[in-house]
């Protein structure tokens, strides 16, 4: 239970709070259950009491330390939530206590020459940076923990969110104001899995009525992109997968056929070039891995087809594609957050939702619930492919 730490009872507006928080402390540990204490919201920051919040493959990697410059611990990972703003830093106009917030790792300040621009979804001062663990203004943090030793140690942050916590402090252009009738448990995904994918189809690669889609790994991002080329009308959408556990859910979230690369005989290019007559219109690599990238590239038909980049790649794998591939009309690009312009789109989006004008399949994705305390569990879920979604109740 969050308290404020102080005995008048009053207000938690400008004072610490004490909190539950799952902390990392070091790459591959289990992550610990700490009372942290959470600093008040500098200027243009809020402090946001976090009421769900749901595990990404990005929270696994991290937590793996799969990228040794990403390393710095102690951390509080997480970067799917939602919950209520607590309090507001000095400068913040746009939100207040009691407006209820989703989280974005990649911000939207509304005034750089990035936020104007609609060619990009990137602002210039709160894009999502992988290797940034501080907060903008003082290049501080607002966590700290008691270590083993019994000093106070600070607490890093993590891809401009840390929601692994019953309080977070955010960059005000890091949290979304939506609709306060939206279910909160729904809508903290689209902090990163379906707005991610969805966008990906949408935005990214602009998917039209009747084309052929090719998505590569069927985790929470590869079905949102299934569900992003369903609402457009595709005629056929191609899920790959080497676990056949999947196809069942896939199916579900609208996708029409499914290869299993270790059972089809012959690389998985061919055999969607036989499906597509010559290729998919699109393909979207959502695994991380160098060497399927590679097949959604040359999945796609020559001429016009279009690979869109999902997965997150360790480094030092490089693009493997000779320059000269590039002169038969295949195209490729990544995408960050479904190229949505976080805080001037998303409230929209909810809005559609809501009114049913846009059918987004969130019950689908869920498929865990479990309280905060069993945080380790439901990564394990997710590690052994057992679960798209698990939604944490804090």
């Amino acid at each position: 239970m969050a308290t404020n730490g102080y005995s008048n009872g009053g207000s938690t507006k400008g004072k610490p709070i004490k909190c539950k928080a799952a902390v990392a402390w070091g790459p591959g540990e289990p992550l610990v259950i700490e009372e942290v204490g959470v600093a008040p919201p500098a200027r243009m920051e809020v402090r946001v009491r976090i009421l769900f919040t749901s595990i990404c493959h990005t929270d696994l990697s991290f937590l793996r330390g799969e990228n040794e410059r990403q390393r710095r611990f102690p951390r509080i990972l997480g970067h799917e939530a939602a919950g209520v703003v607590e309090s507001v830093g000095e400068g913040v106009e746009d939100l207040a206590p009691g407006d209820h917030v989703v989280p974005i790792f990649n911000g939207e300040c509304g005034t750089c020459a990035y936020c104007h621009s609609s060619a990009t979804n990137l602002c210039g001062t709160y894009r999502v940076d992988a290797f940034k663990s501080t907060m903008v203004s003082d290049n501080g943090t607002r966590f700290s923990v008691v270590n083993t030793s019994g000093d106070t140690v600070p607490v890093y942050h993590f891809l401009n969110t840390s929601t692994f916590a019953e309080y977070t402090v955010l960059d005000a252009a890091c949290a979304v104001k939506i609709n306060p009738a939206a279910p909160l448990e729904k809508m903290c995904l689209l902090s990163c899995g379906i707005s991610t994918g969805v966008g990906a189809a949408w935005n990214t690669a602009n998917v039209s009525k009747g084309s052929t889609v090719a998505i590569f790994g069927l985790g929470a991002v590869g079905l949102a992109v299934g569900e992003g080329a369903r609402i457009r009308g595709a005629s056929r959408i191609i899920g790959v997968d080497i676990n056949p556990e999947k196809f069942a859910k896939g199916k579900e979230m609208g996708i029409t056929d499914f290869i299993n690369p270790k059972a089809c005989g012959k690389p998985v290019h061919e055999v969607i070039k036989e499906l597509t007559d010559g290729g998919a219109d699109y393909s979207f690599e959502c695994s991380g891995n160098a060497d399927v990238l590679r097949e959604a590239f040359v999945s796609t038909h020559d001429g016009w087809g279009l690979t869109v980049v999902l997965g997150i790649h360790p480094t030092p794998r490089m693009m493997p594609l000779h320059p000269m591939e590039l002169f038969d009309g295949r195209r490729i690009t990544g995408c960050t957050f479904g190229d949505f312009k976080g805080k001037s789109q998303l409230p929209l989006l909810v809005d559609q939702c809501m009114k049913g004008e846009v059918k987004i399949n969130f019950d689908g994705f869920i498929t865990h619930e479990m309280p905060f305390s069993e945080i380790n569990e439901a990564f394990r879920l997710l590690e052994e492919g057992k679960s798209l979604r698990c939604v944490l109740c804090l």
